[in-house]
């Protein structure tokens, strides 16, 4: 009988997998975005740059930021939900989790984001749901919000198409 592995060997597989991820898109990067991973629950987080300002006036963060937060949310929470089923599974081995394994990363049909009121200049935070992912075809809802869970400053639909298996 095989023993289980421990679980600080599974968390560090887990943890490799977004890390790997997340690199494939280097926006994330420029942009600073973190994830924090609760078992297959993420949490995108913006900490706050005096260069994310689009409106020193007030001062509020750019829409185009927010934006693309929310977008690059969506499209990591389906790439990590494809990646969490592989693993989980087992059909992609703990030696086998490299950058070239990892999925292609759905595209962007549509998006549409709905500016609730405007982004304080601190961190913010958000969180993609998959409505509906098929072979060809997912749509996403994605809520951002500052100090507070329920007073949303963002929210956005988007449409992606997603990427053929092993392709």
């Amino acid at each position: 009988m095989k023993r289980p592995e421990p679980v600080q060997v599974i968390k560090g597989r887990r943890e490799a997998a977004l890390t790997g991820l997340v690199a494939r898109v280097p926006y994330i990067q420029f942009l600073g975005v973190e994830f924090d991973r609760r078992g297959d629950e993420l949490t995108a987080v913006l900490p706050f740059k005096d260069e994310l300002i689009g409106n020193p006036a007030l001062p509020a963060l750019h829409g185009g930021v927010t934006a693309a937060f929310l977008e690059i949310t969506a499209i990591i929470e389906l790439g990590w939900a494809a990646l969490w089923d592989e693993m989980e599974t087992g059909r992609i081995a703990a030696e086998d989790i490299t950058p070239a394994a990892m999925p292609r990363l759905p595209k962007t049909i549509d998006f549409t984001v709905d500016y609730l009121r405007s982004g304080l200049p601190r961190d913010a935070y958000a969180r993609a749901r998959i409505n509906r992912s098929g072979r060809r075809y997912a749509s996403v809802h994605v809520e951002a919000w500052q100090d507070n869970r329920t007073r949303l400053y963002a929210q956005a639909t988007g449409h992606f198409l997603m990427p053929a298996p092993n392709g």
